[in-house]
């Protein structure tokens, strides 16, 4: 039985690759839910801006989960203005949502540089944390962070379902290694991205020359 929850997954997806889209996939099963969404940044605060533009980035997405049902692409990050603040996404999927279950996926890095995001605290306030890592990711926390944590950890899913936000997940998933910035460096010096990346991903970037020398991208 799937659960009544919601999960998001935020990046830049620049482009997206099988990497984003295996650790989705098994996040959705795991946590068994039946509305997983993309969140493709507009304008990241806290990393270089995208190389393609958020029109591209968004086509690119909706390719790559055509077909899969329960994961959708949600533009709302790259229809609003400045920048693209999770707690601002929360808050309106809440406001949506009413009590469903918010359950926010961030890799491990992100989970331990998370006191540096805006308004870091309402975060546990309006959503689950589910941390996607592997067995040898590096954990992190300190100080007020590694209290919030702590206090928060849960180790089954199941109890996701008790409470609209506010709990810890790890969640051990498959974490391929490829990387966007590794992709678009080998389009850049003519090398085949094909076995990274849908088919039809390969086919939009190539006919739309993104991420390629003297290539449009920002179209």
């Amino acid at each position: 039985m799937s659960r009544p929850g919601i999960g998001l997954f935020g990046g830049t997806f620049d482009p997206v690759h099988y990497g984003h889209l295996r650790a989705a996939l098994e996040a959705k099963e795991m946590l068994n839910l039946d509305d997983f969404r993309l969140l493709p940044a507009g304008i990241p605060p806290h990393r270089a801006q995208p190389v393609a533009s958020a029109g591209h980035r968004l086509a690119m997405l909706r390719l790559a989960v055509a077909g899969h049902p329960g994961i959708s692409v949600d533009d709302r990050e790259t229809r609003r203005r400045g920048n693209s603040y999770m707690v601002d996404t929360l808050r309106e999927i809440r406001d949506e949502s009413g009590d469903t279950p918010l359950m926010l996926l961030v890799g491990q890095d992100a989970a331990n540089a998370l006191d540096t995001w805006h308004e870091w605290k309402t975060i546990f306030k309006l959503a689950h944390l589910v941390i996607m890592r592997r067995p040898e990711s590096l954990v992190s926390w300190s100080g007020e962070l590694l209290q919030w944590v702590e206090r928060r950890l849960l180790d089954r899913p199941e109890r996701l379902g008790e409470k609209p936000a506010g709990y810890v997940l790890p969640l051990e998933v498959t974490q391929l290694a490829i990387s966007s910035t590794g992709i678009r460096s080998r389009l850049y010096a003519g090398q085949s991205p094909c076995f990274l990346l849908p088919d039809r991903v390969v086919d939009y970037i190539t006919q739309n020359r993104l991420y390629f020398a003297g290539g449009a991208g920002k179209g």
